[in-house]
């Protein structure tokens, strides 16, 4: 017998050898998931390996293709067993899939190897009767490593809530239990994840994994407080993490939330600006929920909303859901809108407060002789009684189209 004993340690030795006595009796190639299709313990293989379980090895997970192909099969609202097709295209060959579930919950997936899609009366049944204890172990392990999240979790809330004593005393519990250093420099970012069909606790794993994602190489430290629809990540260091990789861990974050989520979730992130130390973190996480908002509003930010460019777009997005609305938008502007050629206008007039109302650069931008442009700029004071050499009239006008942009892209 060709084999080879390649172990990933992430689950319990315990667990790890409920699997090999399993693989061992079956012959076959066995491996345990969570409910995202990550792995927490494989077995030692059969000949039976495919490209899939290779890289899953090496990498400690599989690529997004293969996981939203697993999870688009319907697994995670499995109750019994069945098998997942193998893809050629993927390098994936045919696995029995068993749902590891406790009163309902799913811990994980059970999965055993079966190229030509079938196993024998005999197979199904030693697998039956191994579930019991590694579900059983499973449960057990997840327990352990949950044990003292809770604590954190609830510091850190408190933390960035909006009660100033509250605030001091989960800064202290958190710097006592050396939980958290007092690094000069605090960034939070927050995750929202829409209300979708996905089962149970899966929105809140896949929070979990996302963010693990880039958590382990970080280089600043670092708090996580997830949630069944949302999570919020303080990081902390003694120089300002850079905005470019900030971003990066957005989009690394969204990339991993899309392979596990459905598209319906459509995840936002929102970064608030760099605070001093964890005295100050709540006004990142203050600035980092209107950048959340930004990214859902708006769709040219692809789902992530960076508080430090927003502009005063930050302020206009302090108007609550239920009053951002067109009624806010200026009468002059709204007459201006109705007007005959107000797209026109519009265009003009954007393009000319833009650019700090220059004439020769707003008519090279529209491609228009400056005698045009003046035409238009004359039509647009008529129409909106204002004066476009008046600071503050061209300031109810800016905001007015500031806060139309709002009111147009939010989706």
């Amino acid at each position: 017998m060709a084999e080879q004993r390649k172990r990933v340690r992430v689950g319990s030795d315990a667990l790890q050898e409920l699997i090999e006595e399993l693989a061992v009796r079956l012959q076959r190639s066995v491996v345990v998931d969570d409910p995202l299709v990550r792995l927490i313990s494989s077995s030692q293989h059969f000949g039976d390996e495919d490209p899939v379980r290779i890289r899953s090895l090496l990498q400690g997970r599989a690529d997004a293709q293969i996981i939203r192909y697993v999870l688009d099969q319907g697994v995670a609202r499995w109750t019994k067993p069945d098998f997942v097709e193998g893809r050629d295209d993927l390098g994936l060959l045919t696995r029995y899939c068993v749902p590891l579930r406790e009163r309902g919950e799913l811990l994980g997936l059970l999965m055993v190897v079966a190229p030509d899609g079938t196993l024998a009366a005999e197979e199904t049944d030693a697998i039956a009767r191994a579930v019991p204890a590694i579900t059983a172990q499973l449960r057990a392990d997840q327990l352990a490593a949950d044990t003292g999240d809770t604590d954190l979790r609830e510091a850190l809330l408190g933390l960035l809530g909006t009660g100033e004593t509250a605030r001091a005393a989960a800064r202290q519990q958190l710097l006592d239990s050396g939980a958290l250093p007092d690094a000069r420099h605090a960034v939070v970012t927050v995750v929202q994840v829409s209300r979708s069909s996905e089962p149970p606790g899966q929105v809140e794993l896949a929070l979990r994994g996302a963010l693990e994602r880039f958590r382990s190489t970080r280089a600043a430290e670092g708090a996580l407080a997830v949630s069944q629809d949302g999570a919020v990540l303080l990081q902390l260091s003694a120089q300002p993490m850079a905005e470019r990789e900030l971003v990066e861990q957005a989009t690394t974050v969204k990339e991993a939330l899309t392979a596990y989520l459905e598209t319906s979730a459509a995840p936002v992130l929102g970064i608030g600006g760099s605070q001093e130390g964890l005295a100050d973190a709540w006004t990142s996480h203050e600035q980092a929920l209107v950048g959340a908002r930004a990214a859902r509003r708006l769709t040219h930010l692809k789902g992530v909303g960076i508080w430090d460019s927003l502009g005063e777009l930050a302020v206009l997005l302090q108007v609550p859901d239920h009053a951002l609305t067109p009624s806010l938008l200026p009468g002059p502007l709204r007459r201006l809108l109705d007007s005959t050629g107000g797209q026109r206008l519009e265009e003009t007039l954007a393009c000319f407060l833009e650019h700090a109302g220059s004439i020769p650069r707003t008519a090279e931008i529209l491609q228009i002789h400056r005698t045009s442009l003046y035409y238009r700029l004359r039509q647009i004071q008529e129409i909106t009684g204002l004066d476009l050499d008046n600071g503050g009239d061209r300031l109810v006008l800016h905001l007015g189209l500031r806060m139309r942009e709002l009111l147009a892209e939010h989706v």
